[in-house]
């Protein structure tokens, strides 16, 4: 699940610094989906493997050497040219300067071999939305959203995950 807040649009700031996260860089990553209380919340461990298996397709961002976001991402196996961005998250404190798209954008010109990309939205989370819709229309690619995951697949109560695959990225 992919969760943005809304904020005001600025730029960011000269000193922000997008890199694939190390082992180490874990727990920043943990710290960051904790804080923003909207992600579901994987296990210290999740975002420690992570950033080993799955640090070619995640970046991170840091403000004055700070870690105040990132997107996690991995090909999917039976389809090895679509990119599934899994998380995006930013500090709050760094929100509203167009941080989680300039990750996308820098996430999406550094991997290889990506065509597709894809994540999956629930229909309260208009960020989100507005983050993906304008990723496709700045690639002038096709945007497509149908249900992934409805309610009645989860053991709990979720909403409805949709999702969006844009493509192909040029």
């Amino acid at each position: 699940m992919v969760v943005q807040q809304a904020e005001p649009q600025l730029r960011t700031s000269s000193d922000t610094q997008f890199h694939r996260p190390a082992v180490d860089d874990g727990q920043h990553l943990w710290r960051i989906a904790k804080d923003s209380q909207t992600l579901d919340l994987n296990s210290s461990y999740t975002y420690l493997l992570w950033c080993r298996d799955f640090a070619e397709t995640t970046i991170m961002a840091t403000i004055d050497d700070q870690p105040v976001g990132f997107i996690s991402a991995y090909f999917r196996p039976d389809d090895p040219e679509t990119l599934l961005v899994w998380q995006v998250a930013v500090d709050s404190e760094y929100r509203g300067r167009r941080l989680a798209a300039s990750m996308l954008d820098a996430l999406a010109n550094r991997v290889e071999g990506a065509k597709w990309l894809e994540t999956t939205i629930t229909d309260d989370n208009e960020a989100s939305m507005r983050l993906f819709q304008s990723f496709a229309e700045r690639r002038d690619a096709t945007l497509e959203r149908d249900p992934l995951f409805e309610g009645e697949h989860f053991p709990d109560d979720h909403d409805t995950e949709y999702l969006f695959r844009i493509g192909p990225l040029s």
